[in-house]
C-alpha cells in the first residue's frame, strides 16, 4: 500500500491516529537519510530523527498546504541540524548523568548534582528561568520570544547569559566540592 504523504497528513490534521502513525513511519527513513548525509553514522542520530519527527508532529496543525508536507518536514529536520551543530544535544545528555536505569525506570544516583543545578536555576531571574525551561522544552527561539513578547534576538542573548551564568554558578559549586 503506497499512500501519498500529503493524503496522510490530511487525515492526520483531521485527528486520525492511524494516519499520523503510518505518516512519521514514512518520514522516518527520509530523515535517516538526511541525517546520516550530513553528520554520518553517529550515536545522535535516532535523537535527531526523534526530535525531528516531534518538531512534525508538533507543527503539522499549522501545515495550511498538506501537499508541502515534504517541505515542512524537511525544514524541521534542518532546525534539529542546526541544534545540533550549536551544541544543544551534549548539554542535553549532561543533565541526564544523575540518572540511572534500572528494570526500566530511572533512578536518582546523585542527588548532589541535581541539587545543584536546582539552585543554579534559582538564582536566575524568573524571566530567565522561564526561557530555559521553554528551551529545554523545545520551543523554537521565535516561539519563545511570542510567548516571552520579546524579539528573537533578545531571546538567544537572554540564552546565552543564562547558560553562561549557569556554568559559573556551577564552577563555582564544583571548586567548593573538590
Amino acid at each position: 500500500m503506497n499512500v501519498d504523504l500529503s493524503i496522510l497528513a490530511t487525515r492526520a490534521q483531521e485527528g486520525d491516529e492511524k494516519s499520523l502513525s503510518l505518516l512519521l513511519q514514512k518520514l522516518e527513513p527520509i530523515f535517516r537519510g538526511f541525517f546520516v548525509k550530513r553528520i554520518g553514522s553517529r550515536i545522535e542520530i535516532d535523537d535527531l530523527i526523534q526530535n525531528t519527527l516531534i518538531r512534525v508532529h508538533k507543527g503539522l496543525s499549522d501545515l495550511k498546504d498538506p501537499a508541502r508536507l515534504k517541505g515542512f518536514a524537511m525544514k524541521a529536520a534542518l532546525f534539529e541540524l542546526q541544534d545540533f551543530y550549536r551544541g544543544r544535544y551534549t548539554a542535553k545528555e549532561s543533565l541526564f548523568d544523575a540518572f540511572s536505569r534500572s528494570e526500566g525506570h530511572a533512578t536518582l544516583t546523585n542527588v548532589g548534582a541535581v541539587i545543584d543545578v536546582e539552585r543554579a536555576l534559582q538564582r536566575l531571574s524568573p524571566r530567565a528561568r522561564k526561557i530555559i525551561e521553554l528551551r529545554e522544552y523545545g520551543y523554537r527561539y521565535e516561539e519563545i520570544a511570542e510567548i516571552i513578547g520579546s524579539t528573537e534576538a533578545a531571546i538567544k542573548m537572554q540564552v546565552k547569559r543564562a547558560f553562561d551564568t549557569l556554568r559559573e554558578i556551577l564552577a563555582a559549586l564544583l571548586l567548593w566540592f573538590s
